[in-house]
């Protein structure tokens, strides 16, 4: 057992270690006058010493000590008494992450299997199950954007409002990226170490506000991971008719829409953030590398430095106790005739 940098780590209650006994000695003291003083009233004085011929005093001095000592036994136990060290190693500290989702008619396109929205929800629930550390939050948006669930440990329910997501989540129509990057920016912890988002779209920025507004974001701190989420050859866009038939997505001239992906708008968001750019790709791959970087960055300068810290030896006073608790009741007040 080492005995190096002994101290105390609650020391507030060194109080009772020195207050206790005084109090208590004060009150055995009080007792024993007490108990003199009846005696005296009860007996006359030349029958005191029949009466208490039996008593050892040594004896009560002894029990009454014992329990002096074990309430200060008791202070020390509760000012955890410690020494020696061990070391307790760094831990990889968990980011905050909000997921900007595009739920947009363009996310209805057949370019990624099955489609753009389905498959990035896939991918999402992928990166929760594979990082499990950190909280999670989750914005929706297309001509509006709205939080759908706040920063949490709780996955079940983040899983659950990312199942509840589909095409008619915002009924707003159009692709705003930058309400959505300030929508998940008002979601976000003042406090939190690193502030991150993960922005899952087609790219296709109707408005021409996410550079703008990723910029300015830029400068509070914050990080965006962009994922582009279909092909730059792109895909018609299917919707469910009022009849719920399949049927493709016209404009106001007729003519059937396709949609792309914009990979220059979406690394320009990142860049302008100190992120990156990655495809999502036909199976998700590319939120899994976003995984990767984020935990690269863990590693880096996420890892809490390692700490020496103090040994708890509140067991040793506590012994203690108990064994003078337990001499204490052992001990009787009467001593041996013969």
């Amino acid at each position: 057992m080492h005995f190096t940098h002994p101290h105390f780590a609650e020391p507030r209650w060194l109080w009772l270690t020195v207050l206790g006994p005084l109090t208590l000695f004060a009150l055995q003291r009080y007792s024993a006058w007490r108990r003199q003083r009846q005696l005296a009233q009860i007996a006359a004085p030349q029958f005191l010493d029949d009466l208490t011929r039996s008593h050892s005093p040594f004896r009560r001095a002894i029990k009454n000590a014992l329990l002096i000592f074990a309430v200060a036994g008791i202070g020390l136990a509760l000012s955890r008494p410690q020494w020696g060290e061990q070391e307790e190693a760094g831990r990889l500290l968990g980011e905050d992450v909000i997921f900007i989702l595009d739920c947009s008619r363009s996310m209805l396109a057949t370019d990624v299997s099955p489609n753009r929205l389905q498959r990035a929800k896939l991918a999402i629930m992928d990166f929760i199950q594979r990082r499990g550390r950190g909280r999670v939050g989750l914005v929706a948006f297309a001509g509006q954007a709205f939080l759908q669930c706040p920063l949490t440990f709780d996955y079940g329910g983040f899983q659950d409002a990312l199942t509840a997501i589909d095409d008619k989540t915002i009924p707003i129509p159009g692709t705003d990226v930058g309400r959505g990057l300030d929508e998940a920016y008002r979601a976000m912890d003042p406090k939190s170490r690193r502030r991150l988002m993960v922005l899952i779209t087609d790219g296709e920025d109707l408005e021409k506000s996410g550079v703008q507004t990723a910029s300015a974001l830029a400068k509070k701190g914050v990080v965006v991971f962009t994922v582009g989420v279909g092909t730059p050859s792109g895909s018609e866009i299917q919707i469910v008719s009022e009849e719920g038939k399949l049927e493709l997505l016209h404009d106001s001239k007729g003519q059937v829409v396709v949609s792309r992906l914009d990979e220059p708008t979406l690394r320009k968001i990142a860049e302008s953030t100190s992120g990156s750019y990655y495809s999502l790709g036909p199976l998700g791959e590319g939120l899994a590398k976003v995984r990767l970087s984020v935990e690269t960055m863990n590693t880096k300068s996420g890892a809490a430095p390692a700490r020496k810290l103090g040994i708890d030896r509140f067991h040793v006073p506590v012994a203690a106790v108990l064994l003078l608790l337990v001499g204490e009741s052992l001990i009787g007040t009467r001593r041996r005739m013969t």
